[in-house]
């Protein structure tokens, strides 16, 4: 017969702890060792490990929660796009280059090796300005694409984009199938 896991969730390990050695009575060991051997029991190595722990899961998740997207440097990129969500031309600030090249990240095909021709050609289809090697390159800088020594196996590199990039990666796939809407239609 297997046993069914019971979650223990605790607000305070020092309440919690004061309450078992009231239990516990005169056997009791003192309030910092009974607190950590609790956070032993938790899988920590003491009660400092056991509040760092908590420290760094607020600390990510409030700046996770505040992350917002620069909306200056975000529409600085997106005038670098035309209609169809092409880019228009290299763009001269760094960030406004890193940003672009997360839009056409977003559309290289991912989990593929490319060779160096294929990748060209998806470049060409992707920008105005007839430079795909600029493009492939700087992809591969910023680490959003791989390659072998030889110039071969082009492979996007799967990673969670900043959130800067997300709402540049949504802007830029809105034109693409507005663009694409309206030239059909």
């Amino acid at each position: 017969m297997t046993k069914k896991p019971i979650p223990l969730r605790v607000e305070d390990v020092a309440v919690f702890a004061r309450s078992l050695a009231r239990q516990l009575g005169d056997t009791s060991p003192s309030h910092l060792k009974l607190m950590n051997m609790v956070a032993r029991a938790a899988g920590f190595q003491n009660i400092q490990h056991m509040r760092a722990s908590v420290v760094v899961a607020d600390r990510l998740k409030e700046t996770s929660e505040n992350t917002v997207a620069d909306t200056r440097t975000a529409h600085r990129v997106l005038n670098q796009f035309d209609q169809f969500g092409r880019l228009r031309q290299w763009p001269s600030r760094r960030s406004v280059q890193t940003l672009a090249l997360w839009a056409l990240w977003a559309n290289f095909p991912a989990k593929r090796a490319l060779g160096e021709r294929a990748v060209n050609d998806h470049f060409s289809g992707e920008h105005l300005f007839e430079d795909p090697a600029t493009l492939r390159r700087s992809m591969i800088s910023c680490g959003l694409l791989s390659r072998n020594i030889d110039g071969t196996n082009y492979r996007r590199v799967e990673q969670e984009p900043p959130a800067d990039a997300k709402a540049v990666i949504r802007a830029v796939n809105t034109r693409r199938r507005e663009g694409r809407a309206h030239s059909a239609g």
